[in-house]
């Protein structure tokens, strides 16, 4: 089946320093894709090129799917403080929907925004709350909400738990494992540690000074590492993945 998203030979640069150097992948219909590196590893790059907030200085992206959004890795700084989740939601509803003007808050957006904040597993109670009046893991799902709005079919996860505690870091990755279920979405998992992505995604590709030093199934990686890098992260392991079996 020919993929989403198809990277060949990717490379970036910031000056005279190539952060991404030579990258090839695929993401699959339905598929999660889980890239995992230290900070500095260049995966964090990768997202924001296939995002188009950063130029490639090499290589080609094909993205075929019709829309794809971002989950950023600061949940709470990436909503507007003075904005209520209502007014969120609404801005980025009336945008998707191609319209002008003013937008009646209230009107008859009032079920999209339900239906997409029971997605997230949140109620319609937090449509009058501002993100200082939730927690991070609220405000995470948010986010997830509004890039939901506008019907993606991929979805870009920039550390979208590294800033959340273990149990609510194992709610978030399962609500997104829900969602790929759910909603038939293809997912690009970004992360520091192999443990968040163990039990979530179907590939991984393990990034090391902007190359891919491991590369394959989940299972493969976790059980047959290739390089001394991936074993250092296994060791490191958190308790992140004793959560995600327990919840």
């Amino acid at each position: 089946m020919t993929p989403l998203v198809d990277v060949r030979d990717l490379r970036v640069r910031y000056g005279r320093y190539e952060a991404v150097k030579g990258v090839s992948f695929t993401l699959g219909r339905g598929e999660i894709l889980g890239i995992v590196g230290e900070s500095g590893s260049g995966k964090s790059t990768i997202a924001k090129t296939l995002i188009g907030l950063q130029k490639a200085s090499g290589g080609t992206v094909t993205n075929r799917a019709r829309a794809t959004q971002m989950i950023f890795q600061d949940a709470v700084g990436s909503l507007n403080p003075r904005m209520t989740v209502r007014q969120t939601l609404a801005e980025v509803l009336a945008h998707a929907r191609g319209r002008r003007g003013r937008t009646d808050e209230r009107g008859g957006k009032g079920a999209d925004m339900e239906r997409l904040l029971a997605l997230v597993g949140l109620s319609a109670a937090v449509l009058e709350q501002y993100p200082r009046e939730m927690s991070g893991g609220q405000c995470q799902r948010v986010s997830i909400a509004r890039a939901l709005a506008c019907r993606p079919e991929v979805l870009i996860a920039d550390e979208p738990v590294s800033a959340l505690d273990v149990s609510v870091q194992a709610r978030v990755l399962n609500l997104l494992r829900d969602l790929r279920r759910d909603l038939g979405l293809s997912i690009l998992l970004i992360a520091h540690d192999l443990a968040v992505v163990k039990n979530v995604c179907d590939r991984i590709c393990v990034m090391e000074r902007g190359v891919f030093v491991d590369a394959g199934a989940a299972e493969q990686v976790f059980a047959h590492p290739t390089s001394d890098y991936t074993r250092r992260l296994l060791a490191a392991v958190p308790d992140v993945e004793r959560a995600l079996a327990l919840s």
